[in-house]
């Protein structure tokens, strides 16, 4: 079953939820930063370079033109755009981060439940995601999930431990993706490893 179509909604009845300045997870970004972004990126992705993104988002300040700019996220991408024929692919994972980004960035700290199959698609986001989230690390990083699954976000360095990253997949791709400070997990390690890891990747 493709997820995204139901993960679009999802966010855009966040989006609706919000107002044009309220905060998210991505510094820098209030919730018009963030459609902006959503918009050009598969509307207009030529467009994303060179200011843009802030110059519709500033635009999207006027609370009718936010909800134009929500209305037309919640709208599928044109046929043409790769977001469409590649949805699921190229959109899952974007899409559950910034719902996340959203609710956690207005303080809602609560890990969501998640519907059961779309979960265990997330092991591949997880997966990814960790692949670069953590090459910044100078120690190992493992993550696992509750019932045991295991992912290698980078393996340990010669004379270097590893630090473990513990949660369900949704708080370990925020972990992974950068959002330490907003993700339900927890670190363990030896506490030298750990204070390497907290050095080199802040929250």
């Amino acid at each position: 079953m493709p997820w995204h179509p139901w993960l679009r909604e999802q966010l855009a009845q966040t989006l609706r939820e919000s107002a044009p300045t309220s905060p998210t997870a991505c510094e820098g970004w209030e919730a018009r930063h963030l459609v902006a972004h959503l918009v050009l990126r598969e509307h207009a992705p030529w467009r994303v370079l060179g200011g843009a993104t802030d110059r519709l988002a500033d635009e999207a300040l006027d609370p009718a033109a936010y909800a134009r700019l929500v209305d037309r996220f919640a709208t599928p991408p044109p046929r043409w755009s790769p977001y469409s024929w590649a949805g699921e692919a190229m959109n899952r994972t974007e899409l559950v981060i910034h719902t996340e980004d959203l609710r956690r960035g207005a303080g809602d700290l609560t890990p969501r439940e998640l519907p059961p199959g779309l979960v265990a698609t997330l092991d591949g986001s997880v997966a990814m995601t960790a692949l670069a989230g953590y090459r910044a690390s100078p120690v190992g990083v493992e993550l696992v999930e509750p019932d045991g699954t295991a992912h290698r976000g980078r393996r340990a360095r010669r004379g270097r431990g590893s630090v473990r990253v513990e949660g369900p997949p949704l708080e370990l791709l925020l972990h992974a993706s950068g959002r330490r400070r907003f993700a339900a997990v927890e670190l363990t390690g030896d506490p030298d490893d750990v204070a390497a890891f907290r050095a080199a990747l802040p929250a």
